[in-house]
Protein backbone atom coordinates (compact mmCIF):
# COMPACT_ATOMS: atom_id res chain seq x y z
CA UNK A 1 0.00 0.00 0.00
CA UNK A 2 1.37 3.42 -0.93
CA UNK A 3 1.11 6.42 1.38
CA UNK A 4 2.47 9.95 1.34
CA UNK A 5 4.23 10.93 4.57
CA UNK A 6 3.09 14.10 6.33
CA UNK A 7 6.14 14.04 8.61
CA UNK A 8 9.42 12.18 8.97
CA UNK A 9 8.87 8.61 10.13
CA UNK A 10 11.88 6.73 11.47
CA UNK A 11 13.13 3.95 9.19
CA UNK A 12 10.49 4.85 6.63
CA UNK A 13 11.08 8.23 5.05
CA UNK A 14 10.92 12.03 5.10
CA UNK A 15 7.95 14.37 4.83
CA UNK A 16 6.47 14.36 1.34
CA UNK A 17 7.85 10.98 0.31
CA UNK A 18 5.56 8.36 -1.18
CA UNK A 19 6.44 4.99 0.33
CA UNK A 20 5.18 1.41 0.26
CA UNK A 21 3.97 0.05 3.59
CA UNK A 22 1.94 -2.90 4.82
CA UNK A 23 -1.81 -2.14 4.83
CA UNK A 24 -2.12 -3.00 8.53
CA UNK A 25 0.68 -0.58 9.46
CA UNK A 26 -0.99 2.17 7.47
CA UNK A 27 -4.49 1.57 8.83
CA UNK A 28 -3.48 0.99 12.46
CA UNK A 29 -0.73 3.57 12.87
CA UNK A 30 0.20 5.96 10.05
CA UNK A 31 -3.27 7.06 8.97
CA UNK A 32 -5.01 7.39 12.38
CA UNK A 33 -1.95 9.15 13.84
CA UNK A 34 -2.03 11.72 11.05
CA UNK A 35 1.46 10.78 9.90
CA UNK A 36 0.43 9.89 6.35
CA UNK A 37 -2.30 9.88 3.72
CA UNK A 38 -3.10 7.26 1.13
CA UNK A 39 -1.14 8.20 -1.97
CA UNK A 40 -4.10 8.90 -4.24
CA UNK A 41 -3.78 11.57 -6.92
CA UNK A 42 -6.13 13.82 -4.95
CA UNK A 43 -4.15 13.42 -1.71
CA UNK A 44 -0.82 14.01 -3.42
CA UNK A 45 -2.21 17.19 -4.98
CA UNK A 46 -3.68 18.27 -1.61
CA UNK A 47 -0.31 17.68 0.07
CA UNK A 48 1.45 19.91 -2.43
CA UNK A 49 -0.98 22.68 -1.53
CA UNK A 50 -0.33 22.20 2.22
CA UNK A 51 3.39 21.46 1.99
CA UNK A 52 4.60 24.95 2.93
CA UNK A 53 2.32 25.10 5.98
CA UNK A 54 3.25 21.56 7.06
CA UNK A 55 6.94 22.39 6.79
CA UNK A 56 6.45 25.56 8.84
CA UNK A 57 4.53 23.66 11.51
CA UNK A 58 7.19 20.96 11.55
CA UNK A 59 9.95 23.52 11.99
CA UNK A 60 8.14 25.16 14.91
CA UNK A 61 7.44 21.89 16.68
CA UNK A 62 11.03 20.78 16.11
CA UNK A 63 12.34 23.95 17.73
CA UNK A 64 10.13 23.34 20.74
CA UNK A 65 11.31 19.72 20.93
CA UNK A 66 14.95 20.78 20.68
CA UNK A 67 14.48 23.26 23.51
CA UNK A 68 12.96 20.56 25.73
CA UNK A 69 15.54 18.03 24.59
CA UNK A 70 18.37 20.32 25.63
CA UNK A 71 17.09 20.17 29.20
CA UNK A 72 15.96 16.53 29.22
CA UNK A 73 18.95 14.89 27.53
CA UNK A 74 21.17 13.06 30.03
CA UNK A 75 18.74 13.36 32.95
CA UNK A 76 18.48 10.48 35.43
CA UNK A 77 15.20 9.54 37.13
CA UNK A 78 14.78 7.24 40.13
CA UNK A 79 12.07 4.57 40.12
CA UNK A 80 11.59 2.58 43.34
CA UNK A 81 10.51 -1.03 42.92
CA UNK A 82 10.48 -4.25 44.97
CA UNK A 83 12.98 -6.84 43.80
CA UNK A 84 14.70 -10.08 44.78
CA UNK A 85 18.23 -10.26 46.20
CA UNK A 86 19.45 -11.10 42.70
CA UNK A 87 18.00 -7.83 41.37
CA UNK A 88 15.00 -9.23 39.48
CA UNK A 89 11.95 -6.97 39.75
CA UNK A 90 8.60 -8.19 41.06
CA UNK A 91 6.92 -6.79 37.97
CA UNK A 92 8.45 -4.45 35.39
CA UNK A 93 9.08 -0.81 34.47
CA UNK A 94 7.18 0.30 31.35
CA UNK A 95 6.98 3.29 29.04
CA UNK A 96 4.16 4.64 31.22
CA UNK A 97 6.41 4.57 34.30
CA UNK A 98 9.18 6.38 32.42
CA UNK A 99 6.80 9.07 31.16
CA UNK A 100 5.24 9.57 34.59
CA UNK A 101 8.54 9.96 36.45
CA UNK A 102 9.85 12.43 33.84
CA UNK A 103 6.60 14.43 33.91
CA UNK A 104 6.66 14.47 37.72
CA UNK A 105 10.12 16.05 37.48
CA UNK A 106 8.75 18.86 35.32
CA UNK A 107 9.27 17.51 31.80
CA UNK A 108 6.27 17.01 29.52
CA UNK A 109 6.75 13.49 28.19
CA UNK A 110 4.07 11.17 26.79
CA UNK A 111 4.41 7.40 27.06
CA UNK A 112 4.20 7.20 23.26
CA UNK A 113 7.45 9.17 23.06
CA UNK A 114 9.35 6.67 25.22
CA UNK A 115 11.10 3.92 23.28
CA UNK A 116 11.70 0.62 25.07
CA UNK A 117 12.67 -2.52 23.20
CA UNK A 118 11.22 -4.51 26.11
CA UNK A 119 9.98 -3.77 29.66
CA UNK A 120 12.71 -3.28 32.27
CA UNK A 121 12.76 -6.23 34.68
CA UNK A 122 16.00 -5.70 36.63
CA UNK A 123 17.42 -3.21 39.10
CA UNK A 124 20.16 -0.92 37.86
CA UNK A 125 20.75 1.99 35.49
CA UNK A 126 18.86 1.69 32.20
CA UNK A 127 19.37 4.07 29.25
CA UNK A 128 16.09 4.94 27.53
CA UNK A 129 15.44 6.85 24.30
CA UNK A 130 12.77 9.56 24.22
CA UNK A 131 11.57 10.73 20.79
CA UNK A 132 10.30 14.26 21.34
CA UNK A 133 9.80 14.87 17.63
CA UNK A 134 10.31 12.81 14.47
CA UNK A 135 13.68 14.56 14.13
CA UNK A 136 14.61 14.97 17.81
CA UNK A 137 15.64 12.12 20.09
CA UNK A 138 17.33 12.31 23.52
CA UNK A 139 18.49 9.73 26.03
CA UNK A 140 17.57 9.57 29.69
CA UNK A 141 18.54 7.07 32.39
CA UNK A 142 16.12 5.22 34.65
CA UNK A 143 17.72 4.39 38.01
CA UNK A 144 15.61 1.43 39.16
CA UNK A 145 16.30 0.63 42.83
CA UNK A 146 14.70 -0.77 45.97
CA UNK A 147 15.28 2.39 48.01
CA UNK A 148 16.51 5.97 47.58
CA UNK A 149 19.74 4.94 49.34
CA UNK A 150 20.31 2.11 46.88
CA UNK A 151 19.53 4.44 43.98
CA UNK A 152 22.19 6.85 45.25
CA UNK A 153 24.77 4.06 45.41
CA UNK A 154 23.85 2.91 41.90
CA UNK A 155 24.18 6.47 40.64
CA UNK A 156 27.72 6.51 42.03
CA UNK A 157 28.58 3.59 39.78
CA UNK A 158 28.06 0.53 41.97
CA UNK A 159 26.16 -2.42 40.51
CA UNK A 160 23.63 -4.57 42.36
CA UNK A 161 26.17 -7.39 42.35
CA UNK A 162 28.79 -5.16 44.00
CA UNK A 163 26.28 -3.93 46.58
CA UNK A 164 25.25 -7.52 47.37
CA UNK A 165 28.91 -8.57 47.73
CA UNK A 166 29.55 -5.65 50.09
CA UNK A 167 26.51 -6.54 52.20
CA UNK A 168 27.63 -10.19 52.36
CA UNK A 169 31.16 -9.19 53.34
CA UNK A 170 29.80 -6.87 56.05
CA UNK A 171 27.59 -9.65 57.41
CA UNK A 172 30.51 -12.09 57.51
CA UNK A 173 32.65 -9.48 59.29
CA UNK A 174 29.95 -8.96 61.94
CA UNK A 175 29.69 -12.71 62.51
CA UNK A 176 33.48 -13.02 62.82
CA UNK A 177 33.59 -10.17 65.34
CA UNK A 178 30.78 -11.78 67.32
CA UNK A 179 32.73 -15.00 67.62
CA UNK A 180 35.86 -13.05 68.59
CA UNK A 181 33.89 -11.30 71.34
CA UNK A 182 32.53 -14.62 72.61
CA UNK A 183 36.03 -16.14 72.60
CA UNK A 184 37.48 -13.15 74.42
CA UNK A 185 34.77 -13.31 77.06
CA UNK A 186 35.45 -17.02 77.61
CA UNK A 187 39.18 -16.38 78.03
CA UNK A 188 38.53 -13.57 80.48
CA UNK A 189 36.20 -15.76 82.51
CA UNK A 190 38.84 -18.50 82.66
CA UNK A 191 41.58 -16.11 83.85
CA UNK A 192 39.46 -14.71 86.67
CA UNK A 193 38.12 -18.03 87.90
CA UNK A 194 41.02 -18.60 90.45
CA UNK A 195 41.72 -21.85 92.30
CA UNK A 196 38.86 -24.24 92.93
CA UNK A 197 38.11 -25.05 96.56
CA UNK A 198 37.58 -28.58 97.82
CA UNK A 199 34.46 -29.51 99.79
CA UNK A 200 36.50 -29.36 103.01
CA UNK A 201 37.29 -25.73 102.30
CA UNK A 202 40.93 -26.31 101.32
CA UNK A 203 42.68 -25.83 98.07
CA UNK A 204 42.95 -28.56 95.45
CA UNK A 205 46.67 -27.81 95.11
CA UNK A 206 47.31 -28.28 98.83
CA UNK A 207 48.33 -31.72 100.14
CA UNK A 208 47.21 -32.93 103.62
CA UNK A 209 50.01 -32.53 106.18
Amino acid sequence: MQVILLERVAKLGQMGEVVDVKPGYARNFLLPQGKALTASDANVKAFEGRKAQLEANNLESRKEAEALGGKLDGEQFVIIRSASDSGALYGSVTTRDAAEVATAAGFTVDRGQVILQRPIKDLGLHPVTVRLHPEVEVEITLNVARSPEEAELQASGKSIQELAAEEEAAAEFEIAELFDDIGGAADEFGDDAGPVSTPEGGNEDEQPG
